[in-house]
């Protein structure tokens, strides 16, 4: 599974001591505060959570990003030393697409009254 785990540290000894964890982890630093690995399997990946978990407090945020995770891409996020996760299903599944098939939250262009012209 590909993951990709986005850092906001609190403080720089926190950042070297996440950098620290997460090369223990083989995952490669690809951007300031992000770090990702191609291949990590469910069981580790688990592992390091807890591993993160202990490592930070309220001031840190991670972002983790996992796919594919059941066909789906799983986002988990700590912040505030309390962890939260969001499954964004693909288009088949109809929860990231409106009925019309625009992305969910896309405008519509404005409609013209009948009989009116297009502007020039």
């Amino acid at each position: 599974m590909f993951v990709s785990i986005a850092v906001d540290p609190g403080s720089e000894g926190r950042a070297r001591e996440l950098a620290d964890l997460l090369g223990q982890y083989g995952f490669d630093k690809v951007q300031r505060g992000l770090w990702e690995s191609a291949f990590i399997s469910l069981e580790t990946l688990n592992r390091l959570k807890r591993d993160l978990d202990r490592a930070t407090d309220a001031f840190d945020r991670l972002r983790i990003f996992q796919f594919p995770m059941e066909g789906t891409l799983v986002l988990t996020s700590l912040r505030d030393k309390k962890w939260r996760r969001m499954i964004a299903r693909g288009a088949g599944t109809g929860e990231t697409e409106a009925p019309d098939g625009r992305p969910r939250g896309a405008r519509q262009p404005p409609r013209r009254p009948a009989g009116s012209r297009p502007p020039r």
